[in-house]
């Protein structure tokens, strides 16, 4: 398998910061301004008309190089987690987050295309119920939930220490704004999870795959001021996304050292 050059990767890595931030604004601003609690995929499917069908067709190749980034950090350690325990469950995370917004690059290509059929249903769901028809597959729901729990454990730590900030160019990160940009959506996306979590556990508790939920699920469980402060996270969270297509340093180079060290040892298929 041979590694895309460096500046391909920070050009698609930052394309693809622009898309997920792009369809986290559109999920917050259905749920405050709407009433709607979607998903992603859902979110996309508000833009298949008109202009938006050039914007989706944009964001297909965000999401492209967002999750082909993910993947390949996870592959290479572009950007230095290490091969401990903590490393390699980071790169992990990536690889699942990359494998997602490759997912969500379906989504919005087929919508482009005009071959899009919706999203059919919760897919958390769905997936909650293929899992549940294997072999042990209330284990493997319950064990899906503790990694969800954990997800939002951590995304809420993040945004208490802001550590975030340490991906960011130094001129972006002593920005107050900035700062609260990414607390504020880091704290939404770790309520999203946590209760995503929750759901999923219930889902393998009682085997019914009807208990999971995705975010749109779980945006439309939560009281109204919660609805509204989580959905204005989500918004901010897409705004402070845009805010790392710029200003995430991809280019740091120590991340370009690794990178390159990584490439000199991987001989072209």
């Amino acid at each position: 398998m041979a590694m895309p050059s460096v500046p391909n990767l920070e050009a698609l890595a930052r394309i693809g910061f622009a898309a997920r931030g792009i369809m986290y604004i559109l999920i917050g601003i259905l749920a405050l301004f709407t009433g709607r609690s979607e998903d992603g995929a859902g979110a996309l499917e508000q833009l298949n008309s008109g202009f938006g069908r050039v914007l989706l067709g944009a964001m297909a190749v965000g999401f492209l190089g967002y999750g082909l980034w993910r993947i390949s950090d996870a592959i290479y350690d572009s950007e230095g987690h290490g091969s401990d325990a903590k490393g390699i469950a980071v790169r992990l995370g990536g690889a699942v987050s990359g494998v997602i917004h490759l997912g969500l690059c379906i989504v919005a290509a087929s919508l482009t295309s005009g071959s899009g059929k919706g999203s059919g249903g919760d897919s958390t769901q769905q997936g909650a119920a293929a899992t549940l028809d294997l072999p042990g597959g209330e284990i493997l729901v319950l064990i899906g939930g503790v990694v969800l729990l954990a997800t939002g454990a951590l995304q809420l730590v993040k945004a208490w220490r802001a550590d975030f900030l340490r991906n960011l160019d130094g001129e972006a990160a002593r920005r107050p704004q900035i700062k609260a940009l990414g607390q504020a959506g880091f704290a939404a996306r770790g309520i999203v999870f946590l209760v995503m979590g929750w759901f999923l556990l219930r889902a393998g508790w009682e085997s019914r795959s009807s208990e999971a939920g995705g975010m749109g699920e779980v945006l439309a469980s939560l009281n109204p001021t919660v609805h509204a402060l989580v959905a204005a996270g989500l918004l901010l969270f897409g705004i402070f996304s845009l805010v790392e297509a710029r200003y995430r340093r991809i280019n740091d180079p120590k991340v370009l050292e690794r990178l390159r060290s990584s490439a000199s040892r991987i001989k072209p298929a």
